[in-house]
């Protein structure tokens, strides 16, 4: 019998790198504190790694298909200098009616059918409701939640931060 594989699911924006509204440009990238780590203890532990975005700044015309493309190759060439490999980055380039767009799980179970994923295993982490949303409705059981805020939700777990998250996993408290 074949073993589905873990997935470890980032949201871009707010976890990946800091949260500067529409973010398309090399120079106003910067990495949040904590994500190499992170990234390198779930590829320890077997994890396939996937970033999961909303790209409405394509639909609102702030930037081009071939702006975000070009910053996904630095970031993917960065991680990669830390030897970390993501397996795919999915995103959604659009406004609405869409089944791709966070809160909806398009992005998600799309990864789920393409690398046979055992969502039940995985982890999301995000820093929007919409993400954690989309992670129950893609029948993920660890969604995590970075929020200096307490948000309201039984069906989440939340931080304060990357270095708190990586603690909890790292004290086996998930679970």
């Amino acid at each position: 019998m074949l073993f589905m594989k873990k997935a470890l699911f980032l949201d871009r924006d707010g976890v990946i790198n800091i949260d500067k509204k529409y973010v398309y440009k090399i120079e106003d990238f910067e990495f949040c504190e904590g994500i190499f780590d992170l990234c390198r203890y779930f590829l320890k532990k077997d994890y396939l790694l996937f970033i999961i975005t909303n790209q409405s700044g394509i639909a609102r015309g702030y930037y081009s298909e071939e702006d975000f493309s070009k910053l996904c190759d630095f970031l993917l060439k960065e991680f990669e200098k830390e030897r970390i490999h993501f397996s795919k980055i999915y995103h959604c380039p659009h406004l609405q009616d869409c089944d791709c767009r966070k809160p909806k799980p398009g992005m998600l179970l799309k990864a789920k059918k393409e690398f046979d994923i055992d969502m039940e295993n995985s982890v999301f982490i995000g820093d929007n409701l919409s993400d954690m949303q989309a992670g129950f409705n893609a029948n993920i059981n660890t969604l995590i939640l970075i929020d200096q805020e307490k948000k309201e939700g039984n069906f989440f777990k939340q931080f304060a931060n990357l270095k708190e998250v990586l603690s909890f996993f790292e004290k086996g408290k998930n679970k």
